[in-house]
């Protein structure tokens, strides 16, 4: 494999990484924070939640700025193939998260970090950043799944030869077999 074969799919596969993470954190927040939210009250939200959610913050604000950039170079490379889409489909799916993280999500996050006193205020944020939440893990899924799909594509790729490749597509088509009686 050539120096510069084995940077492209070093860089494709810290893309896979980042949208791994992304999907790994927010399929955890579902399953295992969204949970234990009715029992959140005015005294015990802010530590089972803000320090959490600014840590996060600080991390995923570096690695959302990678993922852009990997995704730009990912498609750059794939831009004369069919697998083009997927890095694109990726990029997308970021700026759109990332756009309802800033825009909808972090008031949520700088008024609980504030601290919220009243009870009725907190279920409502709550319940408010747990609706955004769920948009944007769908996000962090279609990107995940589009990395997915690039492996995927490029593993079907591997196993056949160009001349049985869809022109449309760039999908590699198993070759069709005879039956005998």
């Amino acid at each position: 494999m050539k120096r510069g074969e084995l940077l492209h799919l070093a860089n494709a596969c810290l893309l896979f990484l980042c949208v791994s993470m992304y999907l790994g954190t927010g399929w955890s927040l579902i399953l295992f924070t969204f949970p234990i939210a009715p029992q959140l009250t005015v005294d015990n939200y802010y530590l089972q939640f803000v320090p959490q959610v600014q840590a996060a913050t600080r991390f995923f604000t570096g690695m959302t700025m990678v993922m852009l950039l990997s995704a730009v170079v990912l498609a750059w490379r794939e831009r004369r193939s069919a697998l083009r889409w997927y890095p694109l489909m990726v990029l997308l799916a970021v700026v759109v998260a990332t756009l309802l993280t800033r825009i909808f999500i972090f008031p949520y996050n700088d008024e609980m970090a504030a601290g919220i006193t009243s009870p009725e205020r907190l279920a409502e944020v709550l319940g408010a950043w747990m609706r955004m939440n769920r948009i944007r893990v769908g996000l962090w899924t279609v990107q995940w799944l589009s990395m997915l799909g690039y492996f995927v594509h490029r593993v079907l790729r591997a196993e056949h030869p160009v001349g049985a490749r869809s022109p449309r597509f760039g999908l590699s088509i198993p070759p069709r077999r005879e039956v005998h009686a």
